[in-house]
C-alpha cells in the first residue's frame, strides 16, 4: 500500500448505519493514532442539498471545498502522530470528484448487510433513494483502488466485527503493516471532541457504549419501500463481501 514516510493516513470507506463511528472509537483510543470523522460531509451536504439533521451546522463547521480537504487529508498528520484515521463515508464521494489523492492513504473498507444499514437510516430519512446509503460508491471506490493497486484493498464486515472483534481488528493491522493494540477494544463511555457536529443527532449509541456491542441476532422487519432499497444495494454488498477479511484465530494482545 503507498503510504507517505511521514505516517500512515487510513482512510476507512463506509456507508451509513454502519459501525463506523465505533471504529473510529477504537482507534482513536490507540495512543499513537489520531481520527477525524467524515471530513467531506459539509461538500456533499452542498452539492446535493439533502436535508440531514444539523445540516446548516456541519455545513458551518467544515470546509466545503473538496480540492482543499483532499489536500488537507493528504497533508502533516495531525499532533505528530504516525496514524491518521479517516473516517469517510463512500455517499459523499460524488461522481466528478477527484480520486487521486487515494493514492496517499491507505483504503479500507466497512461493509455491513443492507436489510440491517437500511432499517436504521431510514429511521432518520424515511424517503432515501439507494444512492445514499453508499453501496454502489463504495464498490466504485473499491474498483478504483484495486486498479491502483493492483490488488484487493482490506475489507471488513462489521456482523464479523461484533462477532469477534479481536480476531478482525487483529487481521486488518495485520493486512495495514501495523501492530495491533489491544486498547481498541475498549473505550471511555461518552461524546469526544473529534466527534462531527452532527454527532447528537445519531451518535447517542455509541456515546454510551464502552466497546463493540456483544454480538447478538436481531430480526429485521422492513416495509415493501424499504426492502426494496436494500434489494438494490444487495449485489453491491455481495461484491464486497466475497473479499472480506477472516479472524485472526489466535491473536497475542499487546
Amino acid at each position: 500500500m503507498n503510504a507517505p514516510r511521514d505516517g500512515r493516513r487510513i482512510a476507512m470507506w463506509s456507508g451509513p448505519r454502519n459501525i463506523s463511528t465505533a471504529m473510529m472509537r477504537a482507534w482513536e483510543n490507540r495512543t499513537d493514532t489520531v481520527v477525524i470523522d467524515e471530513p467531506f460531509y459539509a461538500h456533499y451536504l452542498v452539492q446535493t442539498g439533502v436535508q440531514h439533521p444539523g445540516r446548516d451546522e456541519v455545513i458551518a463547521a467544515q470546509n466545503t471545498d473538496a480540492a482543499a480537504v483532499a489536500a488537507m487529508l493528504t497533508g502533516p498528520i495531525p499532533d505528530g502522530r504516525p496514524l491518521w484515521y479517516q473516517k469517510h463515508m463512500t455517499q459523499h464521494m460524488l461522481p466528478d470528484m477527484p480520486l487521486d489523492w487515494l493514492d496517499d492513504v491507505c483504503n479500507c473498507f466497512l461493509i455491513r448487510e443492507p436489510e440491517a444499514v437500511v432499517a436504521s437510516f431510514t429511521i432518520q430519512r424515511p424517503d432515501a433513494a439507494a444512492w445514499e446509503l453508499g453501496f454502489e460508491q463504495q464498490v466504485r471506490l473499491f474498483d478504483h483502488v484495486c486498479d491502483r493497486l493492483g490488488t484487493t484493498p482490506p475489507v471488513i464486515d462489521a456482523t464479523d466485527v461484533l462477532k469477534n472483534p479481536l480476531g478482525i481488528l487483529n487481521a486488518l493491522c495485520t493486512r495495514l503493516r501495523i501492530p495491533f493494540s489491544a486498547r481498541m477494544l475498549q473505550w471511555p463511555r461518552g461524546p469526544r471532541a473529534s466527534d462531527g457536529v452532527w454527532a447528537p443527532h445519531w451518535y447517542a449509541e455509541v456515546e454510551r457504549s464502552t466497546g463493540f456491542a456483544p454480538w447478538r441476532e436481531h430480526e429485521v422487519k422492513l416495509t415493501a419501500f424499504q426492502r426494496g432499497l436494500a434489494e438494490q444495494c444487495q449485489p453491491h454488498y455481495d461484491r464486497l463481501s466475497a473479499f472480506r477479511l477472516a479472524a485472526v484465530r489466535t491473536p497475542a494482545l499487546r
